[in-house]
């Protein structure tokens, strides 16, 4: 995400230069931002569920767009610009439906969140898995709390209905969103000292390489 359209990672921000840091930073803090405030909103409105439902649509279908910009106008690389079509239509179309839903109906917005806050934690966790190292480990952890978030979820419901349950599941839906702008608040603390680095000076710009070859400008 480091030059808009990359994955936030320690890597991408270290390997920023500081043209791409001033320009990504400021977005960076500002999602971060907006992210956090979204969650805490949620959590204590009412209409959490419509906000949260929303606010992902909105996200989704912004991307989604980004993404097909980019592979007509040829900023993909070719060999992924098909994939980067496939994944902006699904997103654009998911992104559209979420903000449909949620301008619509508060209900069908909170059993949406009550399905699909498991079901994404269980998928997320299942595709870290896949990998190896830290994201392995960060699967199998996030396994563990997807699955005790299902049971916690089931045990509402049945003990205390659906509607508990959703508000159950806007809850957990508000701390992942708040949990996932905190690496992007880091990221652009990160980006802004990437960004305030001074230039590095033009090589050769003592002696112009004048006869340097030759034992030094004394020579």
């Amino acid at each position: 995400m480091a030059n808009g359209t990359g994955i936030l990672s320690a890597g991408t921000v270290s390997a920023a230069t500081p043209e791409v840091a001033r320009r990504t930073w400021p977005r960076w803090l500002a999602l971060g931002v907006a992210m956090i405030a979204v969650a805490v909103v949620a959590v204590v409105w009412d209409a959490g569920a419509r906000l949260l439902l929303g606010g992902v649509g909105l996200f989704l279908a912004a991307r989604g767009t980004v993404l097909l910009r980019g592979a007509r106008a040829g900023v993909v690389p070719g060999e992924v610009a098909g994939r980067a079509r496939s994944l902006g239509t699904v997103a654009v179309v998911a992104g559209a439906a979420a903000l449909v839903v949620a301008v619509t109906s508060a209900s069908l917005a909170a059993a949406v969140l009550l399905v699909g806050v498991p079901l994404l934690l269980l998928g997320t966790s299942l595709g870290l898995l896949g990998r190896g190292g830290a994201a392995r480990r960060g699967g199998q952890a996030l396994l563990v709390w997807s699955v005790l978030v299902t049971a916690l979820l089931v045990v509402t419901g049945v003990l205390q209905g659906a509607d508990r349950a959703a508000d159950v599941a806007t809850v957990v839906a508000a701390l992942v969103l708040a949990v996932l702008g905190v690496p992007l608040l880091i990221g652009a603390a990160n980006l802004r000292t990437v960004a305030a680095a001074p230039a590095p000076a033009p090589v050769g710009s003592g002696c112009g390489g004048c006869a340097c070859g030759a034992g030094g400008c004394g020579a």
